[in-house]
């Protein structure tokens, strides 16, 4: 298994960021103010070597010997004793054609001055340069020796002093250097840990890519619910605009950042923001389409900061709820059931006022004989009594549409674990047999029949509904489960895409096959999860 290497917090990245930004400053920062120190030190030494050598330029022992034949003698002792007074690193005193009359070096004296920045200094100017040396770097300064009163140049004095390295300025500053680095570093790591705190606290203890996968997150779900969703800011700008509303609302184009105005002529949206007062279930016609909304502000630390509204179509909910609480079924059973006994009635009541007596007598034992039979056999053998109720108002609706149905004998159902809800079951039920019974209407055959049967095995239910109708076309058998799928024309489709949905939250599965006798047959099973008894070890 490779190693995982655990993502750096907030706290630790804004950590490190301040120490290298804390530590870049300190080394620019540092470098910078060692190289305007050294400019500095190298200006006032420049300043203190020409005071030094305007002061030898005006001694009359140097300007009456230089030029003479043993001038160095008066010279040399002058300059090494003031060169050693002063701490500077060499004075050199030069006639006009630059033999030295003076050098902390004594072999040097009588020899020519080579150095190429003399030059100016022979034209009668005085400046200060710098030079590499044997001894290293150095300031030098240049000025002229002039007699009769200035008028006449006889020499030059030049005054050197070492300026040091930045290796050497680093050297000697060390110690302030790294105290600091470390006292930044430090303010820097505090500053960090406070403000990843504040942000931390802002962003509620979510990490960035917590944040950025929530959003992530959000989006999609959006995107996946079945209602249009729009959300608005107080500037009554959009925000979010996801698939479903674009669909009922007609829109195809980025509307995001556009006032809701431009999108929703007439709409309640704003309303919300101003009296901050939620409103729920309220019809409206969009695009010639009634739709349910409701409308919600959003509140950040009791702040309005926008709405929120989410619809969907009407129709759409209208006939996903008959579904889902089978209210359907259970009107049309009842209205069923209703029509059969007034006609029983009526007749009984026809067979009285022909004074058949025994006829009447006889018609009444047969029909309640019947419904015995059929309330006794689904009482008996299923447990489950909203299934049995379903059970027996497709019984009646059956004799209505002239359909044979036939519930097996064999059929046998406990009570419900917990792992089943009995909402489910007659969701599955329902619209099977509902959809067996559209099947068999849709033909001309004689005798119309639907089959269907219910029993446990060890682990799993198994339910069967089998009809004798024309059944499907080949390939079809995936498609009939999808959202709107329906060969019965619009608004149809939503009964066996409910099957399918709630046999997978069962884990259950349905297989379809054609039998030999023609029709089609369901069979699906449901995996049973039941609580044993007793106590269990560790």
């Amino acid at each position: 298994m490779p190693l995982q290497i655990k993502p750096f917090t907030i706290r630790l990245k804004m950590a490190i960021f301040a120490f290298l930004l804390v530590f870049a400053a300190v080394l620019v920062g540092g470098f910078l103010f060692i190289n305007r120190f050294n400019v500095m030190f190298e200006e006032e030494m420049g300043l203190r070597a020409i005071a030094i050598a305007r002061t030898l330029a005006q001694m009359d022992e140097i300007k009456n010997n230089v030029g003479s034949s043993r001038g160095w003698e008066v010279i040399q002792p002058i300059a090494e004793k003031t060169r050693l007074a002063t701490g500077v690193a060499y004075i050199v005193v030069l006639d006009m054609d630059k033999i030295r009359y003076s050098h902390p070096v004594s072999d040097r004296i009588g020899k020519k001055f080579t150095d190429s920045d003399i030059g100016a200094a022979l034209a009668d100017h005085e400046y200060v340069s710098r030079a590499e040396g044997v001894l290293g770097p150095s300031v030098r300064a240049f000025v002229p020796i002039k007699v009769e009163e200035g008028t006449l140049q006889v020499g030059v004095v030049v005054v050197g002093v070492l300026t040091p390295t930045l290796v050497q300025i680093l050297r000697s500053v060390h110690v302030q250097i790294y105290s600091f680095l470390a006292v930044g570093l430090i303010i820097g790591i505090i500053g960090s840990f406070f403000m990843a705190w504040n942000i931390k606290k802002a962003t509620f203890s979510m990490e960035p890519g917590e944040i950025a996968r929530m959003l992530q997150e959000r989006v999609a779900i959006f995107q996946a619910m079945g209602e249009g969703v729009v959300a608005i800011d107080t500037n009554y700008c959009i925000t979010v605009l996801n698939d479903e509303a674009r669909r009922l609302l007609g829109v195809s184009e980025d509307v995001i950042g556009k006032s809701i105005f431009k999108v929703i002529a007439n709409t309640s949206l704003p309303a919300v923001i101003k009296t901050g007062k939620s409103q729920h279930n309220q019809v409206k016609a969009i695009n010639n389409t009634a739709i349910i909304s409701n409308r919600v502000p959003v509140k950040v630390n009791g702040v309005i900061v926008g709405a929120v509204a989410t619809f969907k179509d009407k129709t759409e909910v209208n006939a996903l709820a008959e579904e889902l609480t089978g209210v359907k079924s259970y009107v049309e059973a009842l209205r069923v059931q209703n029509h059969e006994y007034m006609n029983k009635l009526h007749t009984i009541a026809g067979l009285i006022q022909l004074k058949r007596y025994d006829q009447a007598i006889d018609y009444i034992f047969d029909i309640t004989e019947e419904q015995h039979k059929i309330t006794s056999l689904i009482s008996k053998r299923i447990k489950d009594y909203r299934l049995a109720g379903m059970l027996l108002g497709k019984f009646a609706r059956s004799k209505e549409l002239k359909i044979k149905f036939v519930i097996n004998i064999n059929s046998f159902l406990r009570e419900l674990p917990n792992s089943i809800s009995s909402n489910s079951l007659v969701v599955i039920a329902g619209n099977l047999i509902e959809n067996a019974f559209e099947s068999v209407r849709s033909q001309n055959s004689a005798e119309k029949l639907v089959n269907f049967s219910i029993y446990e095995e060890a682990d799993k239910i198994i339910m069967i509904v089998q009809d004798n109708g024309p059944g499907i076309e080949k390939g079809l058998e995936e498609k009939i489960f999808e959202h709107g799928y329906s060969t019965k024309g619009e608004r149809r489709g939503i009964g066996l895409y409910l099957v399918q949905q709630t046999l997978n939250s069962l884990n259950g599965k349905i297989k379809i096959s054609r039998p030999s006798e023609g029709g089609l047959k369901m069979v699906v099973e449901i995996p049973v999860f039941r609580e044993l008894g007793g106590v269990t070890g560790d």
